[in-house]
């Protein structure tokens, strides 16, 4: 629910608020809600530039790699990080703008890939075929190293600044650490396909678990926990549904642990699992129609699956708070007050 001025001064011609308190509590949500990130046009091109930045940089060290490798990309990769970090105090201390100064502490952190891989190379430690242009398209072990710098510069980042659009980095990088890891665990490229999935839903299960510790320590008013429940949830789901079974029992599950991540999200009030649980139920329906994809019935139950679906949704948006209220009501005292002191303070 958004707050508009005259839905402040209409409050206090009706007595609900004093004309002076309202005017107060204006100034005070006009300082305090522009630095939270909402759908505005100045937020996304606080974004969009931050996405430009580090993708036009990406663009010209692919260009310039032949030419400045080794220890004079590591020196750009340190001049553009102590640009980012100029900037991110600039708008933290002269413009308290904390939604920019979290883009710019992102992009210098972002830099350290580059540094680790320069350093390597200039030390002649590296000897993979793959260049740094290659860092965010191919799976390679020998990212490993670049990614634990990456993670404990963005952690030093993160409880210094305490910026939450940092964590974008984090949840990203450790994305690319569960890819990355069954190489190096693994020669045998079988073993490795299916080690994969396997390790994308312990990864995912674990970044999930961090979210949600997150989540409880620091409510929501500054969201920390966002993007570790996006990398968290995509991992799990993503390891899950590619883990192929010819067992209808379980494909079965597998919808059944679709349906316990719609709950999860109503219970966390956390729209991601919704939105991976109901594309999983909607695979799940996209199997039963090859299932019965001959029978003269099957359209016929399944357009009315789908007519079920749309009035579920109905009833869902009508009776949200009360179905809210009854699923969080399975959890334990101590877990679900915990879930109503964040969202409180969030």
């Amino acid at each position: 629910m958004q707050i508009t001025r005259k839905e402040l001064e209409r409050a206090a011609a009706a007595g609900v608020l004093e004309a002076e308190t309202a005017e107060r509590l204006w100034r005070y949500l006009s300082e305090e809600l522009p630095q939270q990130p909402q759908f505005r046009a100045a937020h996304l091109l606080y974004y969009l530039g931050g996405f430009v930045a580090m993708s036009a940089l990406a663009l010209f060290i692919g260009q310039a790699w032949e030419q400045w490798a080794g220890w004079p990309m590591l020196l750009l990769a340190v001049a553009f990080a102590g640009l980012g970090f100029g900037f991110t105090h600039w708008f933290l201390e002269r413009k308290q703008l904390q939604i920019p100064a979290g883009v710019m502490v992102t992009f210098a952190v972002s830099m350290v890939p580059l540094a680790v891989y320069s350093l390597q190379h200039a030390l002649g430690f590296w000897d993979g075929r793959m260049v740094y242009s290659d860092y965010h398209r191919y799976i390679d072990w020998r990212w490993f190293y670049m990614e634990m710098a990456t993670l404990a510069a963005a952690t030093i980042a993160l409880w210094w600044y305490r910026l939450p659009f940092t964590v974008f980095l984090v949840a990203l990088t450790l994305w690319y650490l569960q890819m990355d890891l069954v190489p190096l665990l693994f020669d045998d490229w079988a073993m490795q396909w299916e080690m994969r999935k396997l390790v994308s839903l312990i990864m995912g299960l674990a970044m999930i678990g961090l979210a949600f510790w997150v989540d409880i320590r620091s409510g929501r008013r500054r969201d920390f926990a966002f993007w570790l429940y996006l990398a968290g949830v995509a991992a799990f789901w993503g390891g899950l549904t590619a883990m192929n079974s010819d067992s209808e029992l379980s494909k079965f599950f597998y919808l059944c642990i679709n349906l316990a991540m719609l709950a999860t999200g109503a219970a966390l009030r956390r729209r991601v699992f919704a939105v991976f649980g109901g594309i999983g139920v909607a695979l799940y329906l996209g199997h039963l129609a090859t299932l019965f994809e001959h029978s003269l019935l099957f359209p016929v139950a399944l357009a009315l699956i789908g007519i079920g679906v749309v009035f579920a949704g109905v009833q869902w948006q009508r009776h949200e708070a009360r179905l809210t209220d009854t699923i969080r009501g399975v959890l334990p005292t101590r877990l679900r007050m915990l879930i109503d002191e964040a969202h409180e303070r969030g």
